[in-house]
């Protein structure tokens, strides 16, 4: 196991400071487009504090659960989440959005698991959802390694850059992570990791220090 920190990330609760910093990466009008298909102008803080104070209500826990992506120094490099959570139909909605400055370092499919992993096993979910712009290959590939299966196009159902794009359904089922989990883990060098909370915990750390049983 590699001994860099610069390789040790962790997910915590996303707090109210945290949008300080959030606030410029949606300022970045090619990211905007790329990920966000509701947001098509840059927000200011006021305005990405009122898009996110969902996040901090008691109403909102209940829906929603969203995560920041720290690194060693302690600084956001990331985002995580949850969204639209039923507990009738037990499904959700899962997103992940990466910093320009941690991209390509493994840290975003390493905390996507751990957030699937924890929908599954801590909310007791039995479905993810989750949408991509057609020419996004990076989330194409990203889905698709935790298990996602294509389930329908939305033909040109998301506009940016001057031009409608289609938009890509997936999903994967508590069953498919099952069948996907180690062999997902094993494919990952544990040079990167992702651990959720302030403590590493085995139980809780991508890739996994144990496999699932």
């Amino acid at each position: 196991m590699s001994d860099n920190l610069s390789n040790k990330f962790r997910l915590r609760p996303m707090e109210k400071a945290d949008l300080e910093v959030i606030s410029h990466w949606f300022q970045d009008p090619e990211d905007v487009a790329l990920f966000d298909r509701t947001s098509r102008v840059p927000l200011n803080q006021f305005q990405t504090e009122e898009s996110w104070k969902a996040v901090f209500t008691a109403e909102g826990a209940g829906c929603k659960c969203w995560f920041v992506v720290e690194n060693s120094s302690g600084e956001a490099v990331g985002l995580a989440g949850i969204e639209s959570v039923s507990l009738v139909n037990r499904d959700a909605v899962v997103a992940m959005f990466v910093d320009k400055s941690a991209r390509r370092t493994g840290v975003g499919i390493r905390a996507t698991a751990l957030v699937v992993d924890f929908a599954f096993r801590q909310l007791g979910l039995n479905r993810l959802t989750s949408y991509y712009r057609a020419d996004n290959t990076s989330s194409r590939d990203l889905v698709a390694r935790i298990g996602c299966q294509v389930e329908g196009t939305m033909r040109e159902a998301w506009f940016a850059d001057g031009q409608f794009h289609d938009m890509v359904v997936v999903g994967v089922l508590k069953g498919d992570w099952a069948k996907r989990r180690d062999a997902l883990a094993a494919e990952l060098s544990d040079d990167t990791q992702v651990s959720l909370g302030p403590n590493a915990s085995a139980a809780w750390t991508w890739p996994p220090k144990c496999k699932s049983g």
